[in-house]
């Protein structure tokens, strides 16, 4: 039977899917035919009703009984017209010799505003349906076959055997940590399964485990499992530091991140992050401290902690809990502000709305009230309010503009 179809994946915008449809139908009716179909009256396809006109010019004079036009994943259409489905829902009864297939990932049965729409329900696969289904075709553990000469007993049916007997346990751990809880169709499944298993398998391919190694290579390689990477779809790569990854795999996300782990950038503003170490300081700092740490005196910029040569100050005998290991005390508006002024060298621009920035950290929970319950104002002067995070967080903010923090708490923090 005649038909085309239109992937609406590969189609960027509403206007871009009326185009592609046209050229698909245009180039399944001049399948087979010695006369071609002059293009020209169709290079324009702005908008459904001009679809509408060129598939009734189209099918008009011919002949055959049916034409079936397919539009897969038709739901997922970025920059769809709001009446796409329901109009090519009704394309079939405005064209006798045209039959329309909606192929949808949902049920889109009230979308078409069409009663009686007969349609077929697929329902999903369960666990073991898609372990069964992958495990048909396993990828090769070795993209190169191993030497002969050092391998003469491995042979390519032991080869297969191992293949499949990696791959379907392999497929039971992606289920069971990554695509469970994020993608459960076969697609999603699959796609994620094969972006893990090549930095999978590269510990046995550089011979560091064996290839029925399994229970070895799930703990060597358990951070594939604990991070999201292989379920997130990219259309740029990330870089990796040092353009290397682990074992000499190639690049991947996870690995990056394993990389960079302790150099996490934190984009926040420049004003805010000084709010928020001002913010820490006040509520690791007694209060009593701040004459001596904060204040702008001479030449100097801050009168900072002493910091001793043996680490230890000579008069401390008995040894004492970190400031940054205790809770969060909670500070009144005006000491943040204070601290906050103390620790910039330039005035504060007036288009730095601090109010805001501070009520859109308490609702950010960064910094969390603690007093003044009874005001309905959130920045009352009567309030007061503590930090709701750590000192390894406030210390990568503080080196990202130029701070650092531990010289301005009480007791200093090694490292």
């Amino acid at each position: 039977m005649p038909h085309a179809i239109v992937n609406s994946c590969e189609c960027i915008n509403g206007r871009h899917l009326l185009e592609q449809t046209v050229a698909a139908c245009l180039d399944a009716l001049d399948d087979g035919v010695v006369e071609k179909i002059d293009r020209r009256p169709y290079a324009r396809t702005e908008n459904l009703s001009a679809l509408a006109v060129a598939l009734q010019r189209m099918l008009q004079d011919w002949g055959r009984a049916k034409f079936v036009l397919v539009f897969d994943g038709i739901d997922g259409q970025r920059e769809a017209p709001p009446t796409l489905l329901p109009a090519l829902a009704r394309f079939g009864e405005t064209i006798p010799n045209l039959c329309i297939i909606l192929i949808t990932t949902l049920p889109v049965a009230l979308m078409l505003r069409k009663p009686g729409t007969p349609h077929l329900h697929f329902s999903p696969y369960d666990r073991n349906s898609l372990l069964a289904i992958l495990g048909l075709n396993p990828p090769k553990i070795f993209l190169t076959p191993p030497n002969e000469e050092q391998f003469p007993d491995y042979t390519p049916d032991l080869a297969a055997e191992d293949d499949a007997w990696l791959w379907n346990r392999f497929l039971a751990a992606v289920w069971d940590s990554l695509s469970k809880h994020t993608g459960r169709d076969l697609t999603s499944f699959r796609n994620t399964a094969l972006r893990t298993w090549r930095p999978f398998v590269q510990p046995v391919v550089d011979g560091t485990f064996g290839t029925r190694d399994f229970s070895r290579l799930m703990v060597n390689r358990r951070h594939l499992f604990q991070l999201e990477d292989s379920v997130l779809d990219k259309i740029i790569a990330q870089p990796i530091a040092n353009g290397t990854a682990v074992n000499g795999a190639p690049p991947t996300p996870s690995t990056k991140l394993i990389a960079m782990k302790k150099t996490i950038a934190h984009d926040l503003p420049y004003y805010t992050t000084h709010l928020l170490i001002a913010a820490y300081l006040a509520s690791y700092n007694p209060s009593r401290t701040d004459t001596t740490y904060f204040m702008k005196h001479t030449d100097k910029r801050k009168n900072k902690r002493k910091v001793f040569q043996n680490g230890l100050s000579s008069k401390s005998k008995h040894r004492r809990i970190p400031r940054h290991l205790l809770t969060p005390s909670p500070f009144p508006l005006d000491r943040l502000l204070a601290i906050f002024r103390s620790l910039l060298e330039d005035h504060v621009p007036q288009v730095a709305d601090l109010y805001t920035q501070i009520a859109t950290l308490t609702s950010m929970r960064l910094l969390v009230r603690v007093g003044g319950v009874g005001s309905t104002d959130p920045l009352d002067a009567g309030s007061k309010w503590r930090v709701n995070f750590g000192w390894e967080w406030v210390r990568t903010l503080g080196r990202g503009v130029g701070i650092e923090v531990g010289e301005y708490l009480v007791g200093g923090v090694d490292g």
